[in-house]
């Protein structure tokens, strides 16, 4: 008998997705940050003062709204479970009904979809409702916490990078160096983050890129104005 190992990715939602916006945010934002400073034509100090406080206060941000965000879906979640247990502690044939109702919907002979219900709301009533009504599962359940650290982490080490650029880079190619070191770094973190989620690369890639580019773009302008002024 051949035995095939299942492996599915669902897993990874919980800390995937801020993880990912946390390190597009960190390197977009510092980019754009930099060279807007940078285009007004502010000293070395100016540019790093601007980018570890912008590095910080970015951070701090992430990790505040990512958090109060996913605590809200999270309170939310949880409120819905207690209406489920409340129905059930006051009309578990109804629920049984209901239950009943989503497997015949699902395909099952509705004698069967009965038995299945039957044996789940005596295995775990509460479960079977959380799982198969409210569409609730254990591997995409709202972590608050665990959104909060990944977003703040992930925004520092992407807004690090164009802050060392800034450190290592001539001044006098500064803008260049800057914009196109960001956005290789923008293309690979999309190419990863399509590779972990099982998405296309190309397309991943493409998509930060674009975007980064274009948020970069309209700051630099912003940068070049006030300098003009």
């Amino acid at each position: 008998m051949l035995h095939h190992q299942s492996e599915h990715r669902t897993g990874r939602i919980g800390w995937l997705r801020p993880a990912v916006l946390g390190a597009n945010d960190g390197i977009v934002s510092m980019a754009s940050l930099l060279l807007g400073v940078a285009a007004a034509h502010s000293t070395h100090n100016g540019l790093m003062v601007a980018g570890v406080a912008g590095l910080v206060a970015g951070a701090m941000s992430m990790a505040a709204g990512e958090y109060v965000s996913v605590r809200s879906q999270s309170d939310t979640e949880q409120a819905e479970v207690e209406v489920e247990r409340r129905h059930l502690q006051a009309d578990p044939e109804y629920e049984l009904e209901e239950l009943t109702a989503i497997y015949v919907g699902r395909g099952l002979p509705a004698e069967l979809a009965a038995q299945v219900a039957d044996q789940l709301m005596k295995h775990d009533a509460l479960g079977a409702h959380i799982r198969d009504e409210l569409g609730f599962s254990h591997t995409v359940k709202a972590r608050p916490i665990q959104a909060a650290l990944a977003s703040a982490l992930s925004f520092a080490a992407g807004g690090m990078l164009p802050l060392i650029t800034v450190i290592a880079a001539p001044q006098e190619f500064l803008l260049v160096v800057l914009s196109v070191t960001s956005l290789v770094f923008l293309a690979a973190l999309g190419a990863l983050a399509a590779y972990a989620g099982g998405a296309s690369i190309v397309t991943g890639a493409t998509r930060v890129t674009f975007w980064g580019a274009l948020a970069m773009a309209l700051t630099a302008g912003v940068g070049m104005m006030f300098n003009a002024l």
